[in-house]
């Protein structure tokens, strides 16, 4: 089969995973946040997210949601809702903007409960270099340290997310691709706003570096 042709296949499977969810997940604008609808909505999260809210790896490696501040992650439900975050994977937040507000909370209250295994494990060869920058920042390019920000062991507090533990591709591809996933509103921003000048002023072997040190904590 021709690369193209798998790619299509792929992405052919991640619909097909993710589109009986949708039946199966019930009516997201319900405005219960009842045990029974808040399951619902559990359960058509970790369709993506993978177990637990671990994260997934795959054709499209999802984020890991399991341990996310809740501030942090309520802020991001409703910039996807909101439409300033990546609107080009319609199957990722397709009913997201349905949601209450109260849903979100208790979303978020419920991700931030969790604490699966870590998924996978950065580049050992890159992880040293990662930790130096997360520690120490690079100054002569006016990279702050991240750990003034997400705390030493990235746990995040707050409006700051919790890094540790988080997919080293992930973590890459938001970094790589800051300005073109996020502030599509640029009336409307929010806290996460400060990181467009940070990761446009980091190398991709940095930003490498960093994501391999950020998958290596638990």
């Amino acid at each position: 089969m021709k690369p193209v042709r798998m790619q299509l296949a792929a992405s052919a499977l991640v619909f097909a995973m993710a589109f009986p969810a949708l039946g199966r997940a019930g009516d997201l604008d319900s405005p219960s946040t009842g045990r029974g609808a808040l399951n619902a909505k559990v359960e058509y999260c970790t369709y993506c997210h993978g177990p637990s809210g671990r994260g997934y790896r795959g054709f499209y490696t999802m984020p890991r949601l399991a341990g996310q501040t809740p501030e942090y992650l309520e802020n991001q439900l409703r910039a996807f809702a909101e439409l300033r975050r990546d609107r080009s994977i319609p199957v990722r937040m397709s009913r997201v903007h349905a949601l209450k507000p109260s849903m979100r909370a208790a979303l978020a209250a419920h991700f931030n409960g969790l604490n699966p295994p870590v998924v996978g494990r950065g580049s050992s060869e890159h992880a040293g270099t990662g930790r130096k920058i997360y520690e120490e920042g690079v100054p002569e390019t006016n990279v702050p340290a991240c750990v003034a920000c997400h705390g030493p062991t990235g746990m995040g507090a707050g409006p700051s997310p919790r890094l540790a533990g988080q997919l080293s591709a992930y973590t890459q591809k938001q970094l790589l691709g800051w300005s073109r996933d996020r502030g599509q509103d640029p009336a409307t921003v929010d806290s996460s706003a400060v990181m467009k000048s940070i990761a446009g002023s980091m190398s991709k072997t940095q930003v490498q570096a960093v994501s391999a040190y950020l998958n290596s904590l638990k």
